[in-house]
């Protein structure tokens, strides 16, 4: 077969495999015998983006700028995005890229028109990182998340479990990890006594234990995440101008920290499929959420957590929203996970020890057959910038296997200075929404006031009589829980009452095991 027939047969083999109805995204061209070919443009349908992606490679290769690619187009066709970004390189999104010769080459051998903009973008942090601060409550993570978070055994969790239901019903609000200790105190010392006979007997080494473990989680600076404001995801799900906006939470300064990142990975998931509604079956999603350096979730979590890792990326699509895995290679991503992904970007390998070609060759048993590959040739192959792309189909059917030319983002492939940095904070619609300290009385307040209180009263009777002090409990002393359910009416207000409601998601995970 001639060299022009075969590109023929090339443009022709993807074309069929691509005709979508609805709107699409334009990821570049395919490359064939080494030469990009103009005509045979890679498309993803948006229709399928909320069954969620991979996008992997060895360092060096492109997948971050792949990212911010995806990004870009999504955010033009109105769909907002969450970045992850743990490298800080994706601020660059706020301001428009360069039009070098090289790029606008790259542009006319994809069939694109290369026009640098910059997008709308949001900078987060759940640490001291410039930008809107991100935060949730203890109570609502849930008692069967914070035993995940804690890695904590039956008995353990069971104690979790109890404290979320005492605090329930005596009106102690669980905000911050200094509100948990301290209820945690209560229930082994003062509280020891009423606490056992309405739940029965709690073990001091197991509290104790459970006290070390959230010692490391603050360890980790969890005390900077754990609290109020609130963050409500709904504000995730923004546009400006007809593009959606690109929240770039910024963790730099976590990736020494994988608890903590895999902590709040999973709990903005979790928020996200208890308070968006049923989607159905549309035509674009609602919200792209990035994960980047993925195998910092996966590394760190214990076999329940992947599970319940698992059932939410199982169920979060039909809420429109699509999840994707950014890493080195697929074998980062368990295979109850890495099956339910529909797009896979796969950036060159390196093979350099029998160890790296034995996972080249698993890698490419994960794509599509192509008439026109080898697959496991290709994955060594590839240079910066070109990448394997399969998708689904509006019918849910993956398309041709592609070695692709990806094209140049748009926007900055670098990082922001200081100065447009801190005027993205000051043309933030949010920062003032939740960059304010709150720290409103919870249980932490209450206990230690109501404690305060009975010593103090305790002292007056000792006082007047030449009896020693005894040791023995005091009838004040034993209706403190009454006491508490009488005066005490501190409730959660606004999102916290209805999360605590809505809380139930992952221990309903946990029912149907």
């Amino acid at each position: 077969m001639s060299s022009e027939n075969r590109q023929e047969e090339f443009i022709k083999h993807l074309a069929d495999g691509q005709v979508y109805k609805k709107d699409y995204i334009i990821m570049g061209t395919g490359i064939l015998d080494g030469e990009p070919i103009t005509g045979a443009q890679i498309k993803v349908p948006l229709k399928t983006m909320n069954r969620h992606g991979l996008i992997a490679g060895a360092t060096g290769t492109g997948k971050t700028k792949t990212l911010q690619v995806i990004a870009e187009q999504l955010s033009l066709k109105g769909i907002p995005s969450v970045l992850m970004d743990l490298k800080g390189d994706l601020s660059g999104l706020a301001q428009p890229g360069e039009a070098s010769d090289f790029i606008l080459k790259r542009s006319e051998k994809i069939g694109v028109d290369y026009d640098p903009m910059g997008l709308p973008v949001e900078l987060m942090s759940i640490s001291d990182e410039k930008g809107v601060r991100l935060k949730a409550t203890i109570s609502e993570f849930g008692p069967v998340l914070i035993s995940q978070i804690l890695e904590l055994n039956d008995t353990q969790s069971g104690i979790i479990s109890l404290i979320f239901r005492y605090c329930d019903t005596q009106h102690l609000p669980l905000l911050d990890l200094k509100d948990l200790k301290k209820v945690l105190q209560y229930i082994t010392n003062e509280g020891k006594e009423a606490v056992t006979k309405e739940y029965g007997q709690v073990s001091s080494a197991s509290v104790n234990t459970i006290m070390r473990k959230i010692i490391e989680l603050e360890q980790q600076g969890a005390e900077r995440f754990f609290g109020e404001k609130s963050f409500e995801v709904e504000d995730f799900v923004r546009t400006k101008y007809g593009r959606g906006v690109v929240s770039v939470i910024r963790l730099t300064d976590v990736q020494s920290k994988p608890k903590l990142f895999s902590t709040f990975m999973l709990s903005i998931l979790s928020e996200i499929y208890e308070t968006f509604p049923e989607q159905g079956d549309d035509d674009k999603p609602k919200l792209c959420l990035f994960i980047d350096e993925a195998h910092l979730v996966f590394d760190n979590a214990s076999k329940d957590l992947l599970e319940k890792i698992e059932a939410i990326i199982k169920l979060i699509r039909s809420k429109g929203v699509g999840v994707y895995f950014c890493t080195q290679t697929p074998t980062d991503v368990p295979d109850s996970v890495l099956g339910q992904l529909g797009l896979k970007v796969q950036h060159a390998l390196r093979a350099f020890t029998a160890k790296d070609r034995k996972a080249i060759t698993k890698t490419a048993e994960n794509y599509p057959l192509s008439p026109f590959y080898e697959t496991s040739e290709v994955l060594t192959s590839m240079g910066i910038g070109e990448a394997l792309i399969t998708a689904l189909n509006e019918k849910g059917i993956p398309t041709p296997l592609a070695h692709t030319l990806v094209r140049a983002p748009i926007t900055r492939m670098d990082i922001l200075t200081e100065k447009e940095i801190d005027d993205v904070c000051k043309s933030s619609d949010l920062i003032d929404k939740y960059n304010q300290d709150i720290d409103r009385e919870s249980a932490f307040e209450i206990l230690g006031d109501k404690l305060e209180k009975i010593e103090k009263e305790q002292e007056k009777a000792v006082l007047p009589g030449p009896k020693p002090r005894t040791t023995r409990r005091t009838k004040q002393d034993e209706s403190i829980i009454e006491e508490l359910s009488k005066n005490t009416m501190v409730r959660q207000i606004g999102r916290t009452i209805f999360r605590e409601l809505t809380r139930g998601i992952l221990g309903s995970f946990s029912r149907r095991r």
